[in-house]
């Protein structure tokens, strides 16, 4: 076999990969559940750091200017 083939990614579907869970035994899938959960809230939170820290970019450029709730809501009713 050559090397090209040895570097060959297999991809797995979604389902192989709930399978594979499946044959977890529970503590695992509880920790594998732990895991994602932890991965996900990390990468919500990474998402919201670079809108926060893009707003502020904006909001120094003055792309945007504050306004308050009263002139925020008449804008979205208009």
């Amino acid at each position: 076999m050559t090397e090209k083939a040895k570097n060959i990614v297999t991809i797995t579907t979604f389902a192989e990969i709930l399978e594979a869970a499946d044959k977890l035994p529970p503590e695992a899938q509880e920790n594998l559940i732990n895991i994602l959960q932890n991965r996900l809230r990390d990468r919500h939170r990474a998402e919201k750091i670079r809108d926060v820290q893009e707003a502020q970019k904006e909001f120094a450029q003055g792309k945007c200017q504050p306004v308050t709730p009263e002139q925020l809501m008449e804008e979205i009713h208009s």
